[in-house]
């Protein structure tokens, strides 16, 4: 288990002793609840053989934050490594994903983020896995952010969007509908085409590539939510019951 960081943390006196605690607590927890829960297909694998093949066999994993519960689970067996923000919530997070197989490098577009950045960056020229939340941890909800497409072209390693959907879902009123599966539910995972970045893309290039990963991670979240017959919604809904960002729930025909 390992994290990088690029400033220390901002903890009050308790955290020390509660970090002991509940991050192990969690790490079981989501392994028991994931554990409980059923794979019935897994589609496009092939397309992250194909990538690995191509490549020096790493990838940059691209996921909706919605949907990285399950996949917190589903890729620890790949050695991954994250950049988690240097907040106190992050600390946290960067405890359970330690828990789970997972390492991190601190940082964040606000606080320690070019730093992180190179050292991701290093670490996946080295040969290491990465994860990406598309999104990035505040959202639009679903709207890709350019930061992936310039790591993936940076470091020389494809993008491999990857999405999930379930039968069963705990669905939070958050900024993107944040979905958990509940225990015992179906799991569906899609592996999109990969995207590989030129050296030589810059500028309005950035925008194009950053468009295709956003369609290609869209798209597979609704072929996933379609194998169980309804789309999940990705808005927050206000006091008013009105949705803020995204679609309605609906069924699809």
């Amino acid at each position: 288990m390992e994290s990088i960081s690029a400033e220390k943390s901002p903890l009050r006196w308790y955290d020390p002793i509660l970090l002991r605690v509940i991050p192990p607590l969690v790490a079981l927890l989501i392994k028991l609840l994931m554990l409980s829960c059923r794979l019935i297909k897994t589609e496009g694998i092939e397309r992250e053989r194909e990538a690995q093949a191509q490549g020096r066999g790493n990838v940059i994993y691209c996921a909706w934050h919605q949907r990285i519960s399950y996949l917190a689970y589903y890729l620890a067996p790949r050695h991954m490594i994250a950049m988690i923000s240097q907040s106190r919530d992050g600390e946290y997070i960067t405890r359970v994903v330690q828990w789970l197989g997972g390492r991190s490098i601190r940082g964040s577009s606000t606080l320690g983020g070019t730093k992180a950045l190179r050292e991701i960056i290093k670490k996946m020229k080295e040969g290491e896995n990465g994860v990406m939340l598309a999104d990035g941890p505040l959202g639009p909800a679903r709207i890709a952010k350019v930061g992936a497409i310039i790591m993936a072209r940076n470091a020389d390693v494809p993008l491999m969007p990857i999405l999930w959907g379930a039968d069963r879902c705990w669905s939070f009123n958050s900024w993107d509908r944040f979905l958990i599966p509940k225990p015992f539910a179906r799991i569906v995972i899609y592996f999109a085409e990969p995207i590989w970045i030129p050296s030589t893309v810059k500028g309005k290039e950035l925008e194009a590539y950053r468009r295709v990963l956003e369609d290609r991670m869209n798209q597979g979240a609704g072929w996933c939510d379609r194998q169980f017959g309804q789309e999940r919604p990705w808005r927050k809904v206000t006091e008013k019951g009105m949705p803020e960002v995204g679609p309605h729930k609906r069924s699809i025909k």
